[in-house]
């Protein structure tokens, strides 16, 4: 989920920080209001003051989307000429932190519905799944289709292994995939999620196989990054390059 970042009023966003950082992309639609007076003609301090208005404005945009923009205004202006505020310190505090609480809610809201619809949607693909030749299911839940079998070492938990892989959502976006990269990578087979421990043990040197991963053997309810959501069902293609005890 994304975190509420206040930095508007709080004073956590510094101009120079802002400046190098790559904005938030908006999901608004671009405004039909007249193009802005600024341009590089204008003086120093007029592109000083545009800038960092405009910093604020679209580093904001995803961390307070229903932002009151004449109030926001008609705050800055009152503190930064140095005006009796409308608020005391601790009834501005208390409005920021509300309103913190009341995103997170709303956010977690969101999230464990869209657990519900992933899990739902994963629990129908592995059981039509299932029913396709070629297609195994371990006690465990993990599905595998051999694609190419081996010849080579087969590992252990504890092995080290370099594989190429490729790794998808069950509606075929692609999150992940070393094959695109061009370079393959090793790692400690104890150290990934089940379902690569588990498959990955079921595979000899030269082997290529292509796994369904349910979420609990996946990244479960919590999901991974922006793209795996949670109770994510997964699939990859993997192919056991090299196995080092």
């Amino acid at each position: 989920m994304k975190k509420i970042v206040l930095g508007l009023t709080c004073g956590v966003l510094s101009l120079y920080g802002a400046a190098y950082a790559a904005p938030a992309k908006s999901t608004k639609k671009a405004s039909s209001s007249p193009a802005s007076s600024i341009n590089e003609n204008s003086s120093e301090l007029q592109k000083v003051g545009y800038s960092f208005g405009y910093i604020m404005g679209k580093s904001n945009t995803e961390a307070v989307k229903d932002l009151d923009v004449n109030t926001f205004i008609q705050g800055f202006r009152d503190g930064y000429a140095g005006k009796p505020a409308g608020l005391s310190e601790e009834q501005m505090k208390a409005a920021l932190l509300e309103y913190k609480h009341n995103q997170e809610a709303q956010d977690m809201k969101v999230f464990e519905q869209q657990g519900k619809v992933n899990s739902d949607a994963g629990a129908k693909f592995l059981a039509e799944n299932a029913k396709k030749p070629g297609i195994t299911t371990t006690a465990s839940g993990l599905q595998y289709e051999v694609i190419k079998q081996g010849t080579g070492k087969r590992p252990t938990a504890k092995a080290k292994v370099t594989v190429h892989y490729e790794g998808k959502l069950i509606d075929g976006t692609v999150f992940d995939s070393s094959i695109d990269r061009g370079e393959p990578i090793t790692f400690p087979l104890d150290q990934v999620i089940a379902g690569w421990t588990e498959g990955l043990q079921l595979m000899q040197e030269g082997a290529k196989y292509r796994f369904f991963i349910p979420a609990k053997l996946g990244y479960g309810e919590t999901g991974a990054g922006n793209t795996i959501g949670p109770n994510s069902t997964l699939i990859f293609d993997v192919e056991l390059l090299k196995v080092e005890e």
